[in-house]
């Protein structure tokens, strides 16, 4: 046997009606105080919940992200191949009533590589954007050179040399553009009356 005396199935309670006024002033403060730390312990419970759920949610944005990101460098050496093909398909020249069947099989060759090719990219996320006739963006356009025209309003883009090109979105290579500019000699515009 044990030198321990036995430990009582529940605690002894004091009874109430056998406490004197300041032992019942002392447990109601204790009662008060230990109500207040279960407060305190349950808002600090609640807080590094939150916490643990903010930490979940951001860790599981930054991986899809990364996902989504992660080919941004191989996807701007990808558009530069497409860009390249495109040049070589307008290299060619026109189709003529009476070209040579060796020349107009090259140019539906090039065509037929050049669609498949923009296809897979789109399939992976990666879109060009034409800004022909647009507003100049300088969050998307660079500004190659500006030229007078009367045909599109200033600051419009007047010629693409390249498209725009975006992966999931975000800018990959901003399009080479000219930008018109009010013709020598015309009024600008004016906001307002």
């Amino acid at each position: 046997m044990s030198d321990f005396p036995p430990v009582p199935a529940e605690p002894i309670e004091p009874d109430p009606q056998q406490m004197t006024p300041e032992e019942l002033n002392e447990a109601a403060k204790r009662i008060a105080a230990l109500e207040a730390e279960v407060a305190e312990m349950k808002d600090r419970w609640v807080r590094a919940e939150a916490e643990v759920q903010n930490t979940r949610t951001r860790a599981r944005r930054e991986v899809e992200e990364t996902r989504q990101y992660a080919i941004q460098k191989f996807a701007r050496d990808v558009v530069e191949a497409a860009e390249n093909i495109k040049r070589g398909l307008d290299s060619l020249p026109p189709p003529a009533p009476h070209e040579p069947e060796l020349l107009a099989r090259l140019r539906e060759g090039f065509d037929g590589i050049y669609r498949s090719f923009i296809g897979m990219l789109e399939r992976n996320g990666i879109q060009q954007q034409d800004p022909t006739g647009q507003p100049f963006d300088p969050n998307l356009h660079q500004a190659m050179s500006e030229q007078p025209s009367a045909e599109v309003p200033p600051g419009s883009v007047l010629q693409a040399w390249t498209p725009a090109w975006t992966l999931n979105g975000r800018l990959l290579r901003p399009a080479m553009v000219v930008v018109a500019r009010s013709p020598a000699g015309a009024e600008p515009a004016h906001a307002g009356p």
